[in-house]
């Protein structure tokens, strides 16, 4: 791990759940760069690897959903995650979710909220893509759980 590494994972960030439907199948990612950028238009942005093939995918199809994972969600987390897992629906059998509305993307039920946006502005980062997005629609929120966190390489509850 480098030293600028080492730096960033002392700084807590929120654990989301990225998804598109592609042609094919339905493909996700666990992210911990997903934030807020403007109310008024509301707008959020993902950073995303660039060789990712969820990147690829973002690259051309607009719409996608984003899940905020709460704490009791690190499973979900953690097989977002993993290397050459297989298609969103398989990760999310025997899960709750449902398809967006506007996007088709798959949302996890049973989080802290859930978003639909359109990629409006696509930016090179480094080894990372950023797409900043206009919200859609916000698909649920629910202020009584506690959302999920990752701090110091591992997922956290808060509180």
């Amino acid at each position: 791990m480098s030293e600028f590494t080492e730096a960033m994972a002392q700084l807590a960030g929120g654990v989301a759940v990225v998804t598109v439907k592609d042609d094919r199948d339905d493909v996700g990612n666990t992210v911990s760069t997903l934030l807020s950028v403007s109310a008024e238009p509301p707008l959020i942005l993902v950073s995303l690897t660039s060789s990712s093939y969820l990147t690829e995918l973002l690259l051309r199809r607009d719409r996608w959903a984003a899940s905020l994972l709460a704490d009791g969600q690190q499973t979900i987390a953690s097989r977002f995650a993993t290397p050459g897992r297989p298609g969103a629906r398989l990760l999310l059998a025997g899960t709750p979710h449902h398809r967006g509305s506007l996007s088709e993307a798959l949302i996890v039920d049973g989080g802290v909220a859930a978003l639909e946006a359109e990629t409006t502005r696509v930016v090179p980062a480094g080894d990372h893509t950023l797409f900043l997005a206009a919200v859609l629609s916000v698909d649920y929120i629910d202020a009584t759980r506690s959302p999920l966190v990752r701090l110091r390489s591992r997922y956290r509850p808060v509180g």
